[in-house]
C-alpha cells in the first residue's frame, strides 16, 4: 500500500506494519552495500579525521564562557521553553480546527520547506516549526556570548550554522514529506538507489564523499558551453591566450583583456550564448582576449604569484600588442584575477608603463581586513596545515577549494543534492553552471601559500610597498588609470563592503557599482534578463565609508553591463576595422576554448 491522501489533500500515514517491512527490507539491502564499501575502504586504509581548523577548541572556549554565566543560560532555556509552549498551544488549536499564525516560519527563499505538506499536514508542520524554533535559539545563544574573541566567535557561529543546516528535518527520510511519499510509493527503491549513488560518489572521491551536482556527460566544451568562436593565439606553460572572432564591422580601438581567477576556469563568462559576457562584449564591438590558465600539477609546486604576473598578464599584454599593434588595452579581472590585475597595474605604474588604459574589477578584494566567512578557513594554524598538505603534493587539490566554497552555502550546494541524490534516489539534473562549478582547478603550493599569508593574513597588498613582485614594490595608490569596480550585495566570497575598501585604496578616477544577487549570478547578469538591478553613487568621489556611499546611491533597473559599456566607451571612443584572430601577427594554435580549459580533473570519473 502506498501513501494515501485524504480529501483535504494531506498525506496520511500508511500502515505501521507495512512501513516496518519496507524500511526493514531497505536496511537489509543497504547493509550489504555498506559492507561491500567498507571492505574496499579497509584495503585502502582508514584514517581518523583531524581538527586542523581548531573547531573543537573554539567550541570549548565558547562553552567555558557560557557556563560562567548560568543566569544567561537559564534565561535562554526559559525563552526556548516558552516558544515550545506556544507551539504546543498553536498545534492543539490547529487539531481543533482553529488556524492561526505560525510560531516560526522559514525565511523567504528557503527552498527546504517548499513542499506544500510542510504547511498543510499537521505533523510535518509541527516538525518544521519545532526545528525552526530550536535553530533560532541555538543561533541566538551562541551568537550572543560575551568575552569570546571575534575570530573564535566567527568560527563558532559558522560551524553552528553548518550543524543547524545539517540537522534540518528536510535532510531525513522519515521527516521530509516529499521523501516519505517517494519511499512509500517505490517501496524504498529510492533509498536503495540513493545509497548506491552515495557509495559511487565516495568511490569517486577515494573515500571522501564528493557529491555529484550535475550530469557532466551532458556538456561538452565548445559544443554547448564555452561556444563563443575564437582562437588560441598564444600559449606558454602558465596560460593560453584566447582571441574571440568579431561580430561587428568595426571595433573599439583598444583590445579588451579579461583576467579570470585561476581558482576557477574562465568560461563562467561564456557558459551559453544568451548569458555569455564574452559574447555580449564581442557584439558590443570589443576585441576580446581572455587568459585561460593552466590547471597545475606537482610540477608547478614552486610556481609563485610572480609567475602569474610575469608569464600571465605581462606576457598577455606583449602578445596582444604583437597580434593587434595596439599599445593600449582595456582590462578586466574577476575575483582573484582582479587582484592580479591590480598588482599588474601597480607594477606597470612603477615602470611608467601605461599599456592598461582602463581597468574593471569584478568582485575583487584588494583590502583583506574583512574577508567575511572565508576568514573562518584562514588563520595561522589552518594555513600551516594547508602548507603541510601542499608540500607533500605540490598543490592544493581542487576538490578541497570547491568544498570550502560549497560550505559557505551548504543548503544550496550540499544538502539539496543530498536530498535529491541520496534520499530521493534521483540523478542530478544537467546544469551548465554546476558543470562549471564542478570543473575544479588546483593551486600551486608556493603561490597559494604566498597569497594566503601576504594577502589574507597580513593584508599587505593594501599597504604601500607592502609586497614586492619581480623586484618592484607594489603600491596600489600609484594606479592612475580610470577604474570600474562592480561587486554584488549578496556576495559570500568577496563581501561588497570589503571590495569597497579596496577600491578606496586605488588612485585615479573610480566608479563603484553594486549589483544584485551574489558572486556569480550578480556578475553573469545579461541585460536581456532584466534582473536584479544595481546601485550607483551620486557623487563623483568615493567616501571612505561604504555605508555613507550606499546612503547616497540610486538603484537602477536591469544589468550593470550596460552601465559599464557606457563607462568604457567614454574612455575609449575611437574605432578601427574588426580584427580577425586568424589574420593577426600571431599564429592561431587551436580553436577556443583551447586545450588548457578542456582539461578536467574528473574526466576519468565520467
Amino acid at each position: 500500500m502506498s501513501a494515501q491522501t485524504n480529501q483535504a489533500g494531506q498525506t496520511e500515514l500508511p500502515d505501521p506494519k507495512e512501513m516496518a517491512l519496507i524500511y526493514g527490507d531497505v536496511a537489509e539491502r543497504a547493509c550489504k552495500l555498506i559492507g561491500d564499501h567498507v571492505q574496499r575502504q579497509m584495503k585502502k586504509g582508514i584514517t581518523m579525521p583531524s581538527d586542523e581548523m581548531g573547531v573543537a577548541q573554539a567550541f570549548m572556549e565558547l562553552m567555558s564562557k557560557l557556563l560562567a554565566n548560568p543566569y544567561s543560560m537559564a534565561q535562554a532555556q526559559m525563552n526556548l521553553v516558552w516558544d515550545y509552549f506556544s507551539l504546543w498551544q498553536h498545534s492543539t488549536l490547529r487539531l481543533l480546527g482553529v488556524n492561526g499564525a505560525p510560531i516560526a516560519s522559514p525565511l523567504k527563499g528557503d527552498n527546504r520547506f517548499k513542499d506544500q505538506q510542510w504547511e498543510e499536514h499537521f505533523l510535518f508542520d509541527f516538525i518544521k516549526q519545532s526545528y525552526l524554533i530550536a535553530a533560532r535559539h541555538i543561533r541566538d545563544t551562541v551568537g550572543n556570548v560575551k568575552g569570546v574573541e571575534e575570530s573564535t566567535l566567527n568560527k563558532v557561529n559558522f560551524f553552528t550554522r553548518l550543524y543547524i543546516d545539517a540537522m534540518s528535518p528536510s535532510n531525513f527520510a522519515l521527516t521530509n514529506p516529499e521523501v516519505f511519499r517517494e519511499t512509500m510509493n517505490t517501496r524504498g527503491q529510492n533509498l536503495i538507489k540513493g545509497l548506491s549513488n552515495m557509495l559511487r560518489d565516495m568511490e569517486d572521491g577515494d573515500g571522501q564523499l564528493r557529491i555529484r551536482m550535475t550530469d557532466t556527460s551532458a556538456f561538452e566544451m565548445g559544443k554547448n558551453v564555452a561556444t563563443t568562436p575564437g582562437k588560441v593565439v598564444f600559449q606558454n606553460e602558465m596560460m593560453q591566450l584566447l582571441q574571440f572572432s568579431p561580430s561587428t564591422k568595426d571595433v573599439l580601438k583598444r583590445p579588451f583583456l579579461i583576467v579570470p581567477p585561476w581558482i576557477n576556469k574562465y568560461y563562467i563568462l561564456d557558459l551559453r550564448e544568451k548569458n555569455s559576457f564574452i559574447k555580449w562584449c564581442v557584439d558590443q564591438g570589443h576585441t576580446v582576449f581572455v587568459i585561460s590558465w593552466v590547471n597545475p600539477d606537482e610540477k608547478f609546486a614552486d610556481v609563485g604569484f610572480e609567475s602569474y604576473l610575469e608569464k600571465g598578464t605581462l606576457t598577455a599584454l606583449d602578445a596582444i600588442e604583437k597580434q593587434t599593434g595596439a599599445t593600449e588595452v582595456n582590462a578586466a579581472g574577476y575575483c582573484l584575477g582582479g587582484t592580479l590585475l591590480a598588482t599588474t597595474l601597480a607594477y606597470l605604474s612603477a615602470k611608467k608603463d601605461k599599456r592598461i588604459a582602463s581597468a574593471t574589477f569584478f568582485t575583487t578584494m584588494l583590502d583583506f581586513s574583512q574577508p567575511g566567512e572565508l576568514g573562518v578557513f584562514i588563520d595561522d594554524k589552518i594555513v600551516e596545515g594547508l602548507e603541510k598538505k601542499m608540500s607533500e603534493r605540490g598543490f592544493l587539490d581542487g576538490s578541497e577549494m570547491a568544498g570550502t566554497f560549497n560550505m559557505l552555502r551548504a543548503n544550496d550546494l550540499i544538502w539539496s543534492f543530498v536530498v535529491n541524490n541520496y534520499l530521493m534516489g534521483k540523478d542530478p539534473f544537467p546544469f551548465d553552471l554546476l558543470f562549471w562549478n564542478s570543473d575544479s582547478t588546483r593551486m600551486p603550493a608556493k603561490m597559494h601559500s604566498f597569497y594566503l599569508r601576504n594577502f589574507y593574513l597580513k593584508n599587505l597588498l593594501r599597504e604601500p610597498d607592502g609586497i614586492s613582485l619581480l623586484g618592484t614594490p607594489i603600491d596600489l595608490r600609484k594606479i592612475k588609470a580610470p577604474t570600474y569596480f562592480v561587486s554584488t550585495v549578496e556576495d559570500h566570497i568577496a563581501p561588497w563592503k570589503s571590495t569597497y575598501m579596496g577600491a578606496c585604496v586605488v588612485g585615479g578616477d573610480k566608479r563603484f557599482v553594486l549589483g544584485g544577487s551574489g558572486h556569480i549570478a550578480g556578475i553573469v547578469n545579461p541585460p536581456v534578463a532584466n534582473k536584479y538591478g544595481f546601485w550607483v553613487g551620486k557623487g563623483k568621489t568615493l567616501p571612505d565609508s561604504s555605508d555613507e556611499w550606499f546612503a547616497n546611491t540610486e538603484q537602477q533597473p536591469g544589468s550593470w553591463w550596460t552601465d559599464w559599456q557606457a563607462w568604457v566607451t567614454k574612455h575609449d571612443p575611437e574605432t578601427v576595422p574588426a580584427r580577425d584572430p586568424a589574420k593577426g601577427k600571431l599564429k592561431a594554435l587551436e580553436d577556443a576554448p583551447g586545450s588548457y580549459a578542456k582539461l578536467r580533473l574528473d574526466a576519468k570519473k565520467k
